[in-house]
């Protein structure tokens, strides 16, 4: 079943790649960073896909893909959040949470073949703190990236929770250390429909109008 959801989350994930490409010449700063994010994260799971085909070790690319995605968020939030205070905490969060992963692994390399929960705990809470701050400007204001950062806020929140209770799950049996997985693929469907919704929100009139 897990096998399933993820499959799905993958088809979800193509078909907002693929949307978004469409739009990437003609949209702000912001909407390109986001596409960059969505191609960088369909990089990383097509393969670790091959990878898990060729049954190769596939584990290592989970911190490329959490690393990858706290600095394109990061980014992401920097375009379109204004308040200056709030974008020198972005800043100066992004900084911080990269030398705290690097002390890390320059303190104890051998992490870098583990599941680390800690580089979850950084990255996934400080993009939370990134992501409410837009939606607090966001309140009555022009609902600009609504759906995504709902998505972001939903899916970091949920899975972030769902990993440190899944290693706390893995000495029970393997029935229910799996319930973390699937729930956690679960939410990355409902992330990706927030994307698809936030496009035809947003984007999909513009793209016919642009077209005509």
């Amino acid at each position: 079943m897990i096998n399933l959801f993820i499959n799905i989350g993958y088809v979800f994930l193509l078909i907002n790649l693929i949307l978004f490409i469409k739009g990437f010449s003609i949209r702000g700063k912001a909407f390109r960073v986001f596409t960059s994010y969505l191609l960088f994260v369909f990089v990383i799971q097509i393969t670790s896909g091959v990878f898990f085909y060729f049954a190769i070790n596939n584990l290592f690319l989970s911190h490329f893909y959490f690393v990858g995605q706290f600095v394109f968020l990061s980014f992401f939030y920097l375009t379109i959040i204004k308040n200056s205070f709030q974008k020198r905490v972005i800043e100066r969060g992004l900084v911080f949470g990269l030398c705290l992963l690097g002390i890390q692994y320059g303190y104890n390399p051998s992490v870098f073949f583990r599941f680390n929960l800690f580089e979850i705990f950084v990255t996934s809470f400080l993009l939370i703190i990134f992501a409410t701050f837009h939606l607090y400007n966001l309140l009555g204001k022009n609902k600009e990236f609504y759906y995504v950062n709902l998505g972001i806020l939903i899916y970091l929140s949920g899975s972030t929770v769902l990993f440190l209770v899944g290693n706390l799950m893995t000495s029970l049996s393997p029935k229910l250390n799996k319930i973390p997985w699937i729930l956690n693929a679960v939410l990355y469907i409902v992330y990706q429909i927030f994307i698809l919704v936030e496009w035809n929100k947003s984007f999909s009139k513009k793209e016919i109008n642009t077209a005509l």
